[in-house]
């Protein structure tokens, strides 16, 4: 598989689960072994808890849109910079519910494997300033990092 082939996997996936909620053709693209992690679960998920994770965030934020920034490869792995643009119009994840429009940076790697299905999803996000536009309570860099 090309660089460019695994890019468009990736981009499909994105588009797929995210924007338009067809987790089932999403699904597809997984491998056996699948496995999301991110920087706001506390456990790695397999592919039917992943879906049902982004189906929670969905149902949350209506209008939720996912820009893909950049998007980097090289051998296996695929990194992406996106940005969800939404309004979390529910509670979800233990947020509270909010009128105001998002908008979460997040770094993603992921692993493809040798027949080009994801293996695996590695996700980062910009948790603080998530947190500070819902309003809630942020901590300074160094009380974050001292024990």
């Amino acid at each position: 598989m090309s660089l460019d082939d695994m890019k468009r996997t990736v981009r499909q996936h994105i588009d797929l689960s995210w924007n338009k909620g067809r987790l089932a053709l999403a699904e597809r693209l997984h491998s056996k072994d699948f496995l999301y992690k991110s920087s706001f679960m506390g456990r790695p998920l397999n592919g039917s808890d992943y879906c049902a994770m982004v189906e929670e965030i969905r149902s949350a934020m209506p209008d939720l849109e996912v820009v893909i920034e950049e998007c980097l490869a090289e051998g296996n792995k695929v990194v992406t910079w996106s940005t969800l643009i939404g309004t979390l119009e529910k509670a979800a994840m233990g947020y509270p519910a909010s009128d105001r429009v998002l908008s979460i940076s997040a770094m993603a790697f992921w692993t493809l494997n040798s027949v080009g299905e994801i293996q695996e999803i590695c996700t980062m996000f910009d948790m603080e300033s998530f947190r500070s536009q819902l309003g809630l309570e942020t901590r300074p860099f160094a009380e974050k990092a001292l024990p």
